[in-house]
């Protein structure tokens, strides 16, 4: 196999999104609870933007919450996925103050420094170049900006990975990236002061169907360039099953999901990117706890 067998395919990330929007908010309990978790952050930073950008709005449900908690910023609500899109009108509802924009993290259709903050909800893990999308963030941020956001780590669905890698040789789970290198990219975009912590949570299933079933409803299936290219075999299905239910517990099959919470801010006199800039040391807080294609936007800067 050429290439990197983790490189998403986004094509194939649009359609499972498009497919999952009409469902998702059913489904997607772990995915509100970090999500909250990732608001309550903003009990202890100070901000007032003027204009925010929601990365991966998906539904809407957290950019109607940083509406109500930033009453008169201006909220765009980004996604790569149109029908989540649709789906979130009808979360935010008309008042002129939120904008819909079907697009790429990668290169976002923002003018520069055209926003105060920038929010992101378990977004970063579907990204092919996470380092470009930082870069972009950066650049769309004005002096002073901050960036929040949340993202999956290495031990996330760590049970169904293994239990794959003992039937065959094909990627069949996301690679997730680990904390300290999101927040070394952090630090190379050009950010500084980062904090990053990482949760973890275990949910259980009656078994690994039901598992595979429910990351369906979500869009969140093997989108990754080293996945077989034709249907699994159920022969092989029922090795990876007969290997998960190895880890059956008394209350079922366990499901492991390591959240990680960062934030950083853009330095008030605003340079290029660290690798631009002569070397030096950047000090990084880590901390860790266990718990069970769009339309350009000419923004003007000056509401950032």
């Amino acid at each position: 196999m050429s290439g990197d067998p983790y490189r998403r395919d986004k094509a194939g990330i649009r359609r499972n999104f498009n497919r999952a929007a009409g469902r998702y908010d059913q489904v997607a309990v772990l995915q509100q609870t970090i999500g909250e978790r990732l608001l309550d952050r903003l009990d202890v930073i100070r901000l007032n933007p003027g204009r925010i950008l929601d990365l991966g709005a998906g539904t809407g449900r957290l950019s109607a919450r940083l509406a109500q908690r930033y009453a008169l910023a201006q909220v765009i609500q980004l996604d790569l996925a149109f029908n989540m899109l649709k789906r979130s009108s009808r979360a935010t509802g008309d008042d002129g103050r939120h904008m819909l924009l079907c697009a790429d993290a990668e290169n976002l259709p923002v003018a520069d420094e055209c926003a105060g903050f920038a929010f992101s909800n378990l977004m970063f893990q579907w990204l092919s170049r996470p380092a470009e999308a930082l870069e972009e963030i950066y650049r769309s941020l004005r002096a002073g900006g901050l960036l929040l956001f949340s993202t999956f780590g290495p031990d996330s669905l760590a049970e169904l990975r293994d239990s794959w890698a003992r039937v065959d040789g094909h990627v069949h789970v996301n690679a997730f990236a680990d904390m300290h290198d999101v927040g070394d990219a952090l630090v190379r975009a050009g950010f500084v002061d980062p904090v990053m912590e990482t949760e973890m949570f275990t949910l259980v299933y009656n078994d690994g169907l039901a598992l595979m079933k429910e990351l369906k409803f979500l869009g969140a299936t093997n989108v990754n360039a080293g996945r077989r290219k034709s249907l699994t075999g159920k022969r092989a299905l029922r090795a990876m099953l007969a290997e998960y239910e190895k880890r059956r517990q008394d209350d079922g099959l366990p499901a492991t999901f390591e959240a990680i919470y960062g934030h950083a801010w853009v330095p008030e006199k605003k340079q290029g990117r660290r690798e631009d800039l002569e070397q030096g040391v950047f000090p990084i807080s880590f901390r860790s706890r266990t718990d069970a294609g769009g339309r350009m936007l000419d923004l003007s800067p000056g509401a950032a």
